[in-house]
């Protein structure tokens, strides 16, 4: 079977619309609405996409989530790889969304713009090319990613400690799914306002839980209630997803269940998950954007690798910075508002100029709502 065939199967218009006709009946036994919050901005996409929003019933909600790691970057570590990228003798490598992302000082497209040598990669072991062929500069590779490309960034510097290579710098972003679950329950317990943003249940995200297993997210059934279901990112994956999800609260169950089997299990890939081990460690806070300072959200790198630390052996800046006033990426990111309740969406914000992270990224929910906001009907 080619790999189309295989995908193909998994975006069958007959399958969706089978599992949509069974989550509509099955709906009208539910005795309240059920917000589901898709973590990953992967799946936003696939939702906007393929219009699944207007197969489903009007009891059936998707709050979206800040799983988009170019969206969660604050203001302050965009002006980290902007300054980085400016210093003489200094390649920055980073991955491709990255390049518009406006911070205070402007952009990495703004800095190349200016002469900086910015370089953008598909994954970070590219890097070990670029490193190579230019043994007289320093090369600083900018990581971002959640659990899925940390591994990968591990690997890049196994690989780089191995072949002896000294022209090589980190400055680590990436971060970690379960701890701004936690943080997304909590604020909203705390502070709800009303139902419509209460989180009922999950949408797991399906790379990041390749690497980490769907063990990780096994308190929120216990601790918070909440069921998770891991889904994969074809649209037959999402709808089945939540044909599970709506069959959980019929049966009064709540659990951790996984609809993505072809690639993931409950312990994920036990090899990579040393690998980050061996290199990183949990930071006491990090900053995410719209949400605010998550406590062992992020990695970082440990002390023995200090000298490969640009964070450190920089003179970068602390400061926290405010995002444009007239942006509402913090509560996108919270899934508190949607992309068209922006009153710029779409008009001074737009992918070629964009005023907010959930508009740079490909994963960007306001990004997914102004490309395909024409397959839209709202649904309240």
């Amino acid at each position: 079977m080619e790999l189309k065939d295989f995908y193909e199967k998994f975006r069958d218009p007959k399958a969706i619309k089978a599992l949509a006709k069974a989550i509509n009946q099955e709906a009208q036994k539910l005795d309240h609405p059920i917000n589901i919050m898709e973590v990953c901005g992967g799946h936003t996409h696939t939702i906007m996409k393929y219009g699944l929003l207007q197969l489903l019933p009007k009891n059936i909600r998707f709050i979206h989530g800040p799983g988009c790691p170019v969206c969660i970057m604050p203001k302050e570590r965009i002006d980290h790889a902007y300054i980085l990228a400016m210093q003489e003798d200094v390649i920055l490598c980073t991955l491709g969304d990255m390049i518009k992302v406006p911070g205070s000082q402007g952009s990495l497209q703004d800095a190349r713009s200016k002469g900086a040598d910015v370089r953008f990669v598909y994954s970070p072991l590219d890097v070990m090319k670029i490193v190579k062929e230019n043994p007289t500069k320093k090369v600083i590779f900018f990581a971002i990613g959640f659990e899925t490309t940390t591994p990968m960034t591990a690997a890049l510097i196994e690989n780089a400690m191995k072949q002896k290579i000294s022209n090589i710098l980190y400055h680590i972003n990436h971060v970690t799914v379960p701890e701004v679950m936690r943080e997304l329950i909590d604020s909203r317990d705390e502070h709800i306002d009303s139902y419509n943003n209460q989180i009922d249940a999950f949408l797991g995200p399906s790379h990041v839980s390749v690497i980490t297993g769907s063990k990780i997210y096994e308190e929120f059934p216990t601790k918070y209630k909440r069921p998770v279901v891991v889904a994969g990112f074809e649209p037959v994956d999402v709808m089945e997803a939540v044909l599970m999800l709506v069959r959980q609260f019929l049966e009064s169950r709540c659990e951790v269940e996984i609809q993505y089997k072809r690639s993931v299990n409950r312990y994920g890939n036990l090899n990579a998950q040393k690998l980050i081990e061996k290199y990183f460690e949990k930071r006491e806070l990090f900053k995410w954007r719209g949400l605010g300072n998550i406590p062992k959200s992020a990695w970082r790198l440990k002390d023995e690798y200090g000298h490969l630390d640009a964070e450190k052996l920089y003179n970068l800046p602390k400061e926290e910075i405010e995002d444009h006033k007239l942006c509402i990426c913090g509560d996108i990111l919270r899934g508190m508002a949607k992309p068209t309740e922006c009153q710029v969406f779409g008009t001074a914000c737009t992918p070629q100029k964009p005023l907010g992270s959930c508009m740079v990224s490909s994963e960007g929910a306001c990004a997914a709502y102004y490309k395909y906001g024409n397959l839209l009907q709202e649904v309240q």
